[in-house]
């Protein structure tokens, strides 16, 4: 398996775009150990107010997170690029063990190494509340589909 993964810094319009897919499209699969590879081995995060820094580390954050987070569906939108750095802004949809759903929104800030690795993640991420007749992303689980509206389209 390489250790690359395409596209590479720097990055274009084009190129943040598709990362940034790529991005949503592996976190939409929500198999913690496919995501872990987008990350360098030692990684650092912020999420929220937790710290985690690793791929192994990774891995067991993202399983904890979808064992609480669930029917997860995820849109991710460029916000800016520039050289090896990617912003991003997001809203996924999840529902709790109780039935009780939210709306998730938030913004990322991602550093890359060369390899189009992420050696850097920040995010800050806030939760809303939202009844079941209220959400949006209706999708089936896994992938969103190209015609799907985007946040912006959505008036996120």
């Amino acid at each position: 398996m390489s250790d690359q993964r395409p596209p590479l810094p720097p990055f274009t319009l084009e190129t943040a775009v598709e990362k940034v897919r790529l991005a949503e499209d592996g976190w939409n699969s929500r198999d913690p150990a496919r995501v872990a590879l987008a990350y360098t081995v030692d990684s650092f995060w912020r999420n929220r107010a937790e710290f985690v820094q690793g791929r192994e580390a990774i891995v067991g954050f993202l399983a904890r997170k979808w064992q609480r987070e669930l029917d997860y569906r995820l849109i991710k939108e460029l916000w800016g690029f520039g050289e090896n750095r990617i912003a991003v802004r997001f809203a996924y949809e999840w529902h709790d063990d109780s039935g009780n759903w939210f709306r998730s929104y938030g913004n990322e800030n991602w550093e890359f190494d060369e390899n189009g690795l992420m050696r850097r993640r920040f995010a800050s991420i806030n939760d809303a509340p939202i009844r079941e007749s209220d959400r949006r992303y209706h999708w089936p689980l896994g992938r969103r589909p190209d015609e799907h509206p985007s946040l912006s389209d959505l008036g996120f």
